[in-house]
């Protein structure tokens, strides 16, 4: 050990122990400083490739128009289409907590017109004066379609 150490030390380097456990402990000798520094790189690296899931959220009424249902389920769409979660909240205020299937039947339908887009993470559930629900985006749902299956379907259908 201090053979290596003096190694070290005439090469202007440190002694770094890799493995204390080991029998003999395994060293290295190597620059500490320069170590460091590419450990902190491949990090920085990783932190940067990494995917962060982000999670919109979208609250509707339990007595919501069509208008607006439409307004705001292309919203949701809009937040699928760039690959984010959407949490679905239904809002009940006053007497429409005495009616949440009437936020259910909402939530449903929702579900029901996103089918082609998203999936279910997290079925309706009530939670004191909201409800909630949570869909994800189905992968490949979005991408463009080949022009030429279009209009070979459109010229089927004129052809009839």
């Amino acid at each position: 050990m201090n053979d290596a150490l003096k190694r070290a030390r005439e090469h202007g380097m440190d002694l770094v122990e890799i493995a204390p456990n080991a029998e003999p402990p395994v060293c290295k000798i190597l620059d500490y400083s320069k170590f460091r520094y590419e450990q902190d790189r491949k990090a920085k690296a990783a932190r940067k490739n990494q995917v962060k899931i982000e999670v919109k959220e979208m609250k509707f009424r339990p007595k919501i128009d069509v208008g607006d249902y439409e307004t705001k389920k292309g919203h949701v769409l809009r937040f699928l289409k760039k690959g984010a979660r959407v949490k679905i909240t239904i809002m009940f205020r006053g007497r429409e907590m005495a009616h949440p299937e009437q936020g259910r039947l909402v939530l449903d339908r929702l579900a029901e017109d996103l089918k082609p887009y998203a999936t279910i993470e997290q079925k309706p559930l009530m939670e004191g004066r909201n409800m909630h629900m949570l869909v994800a985006p189905i992968k490949g749902a979005f991408d463009e379609k080949p022009e030429g299956d279009a209009k070979s379907a459109d010229t089927a259908t004129k052809e009839k």
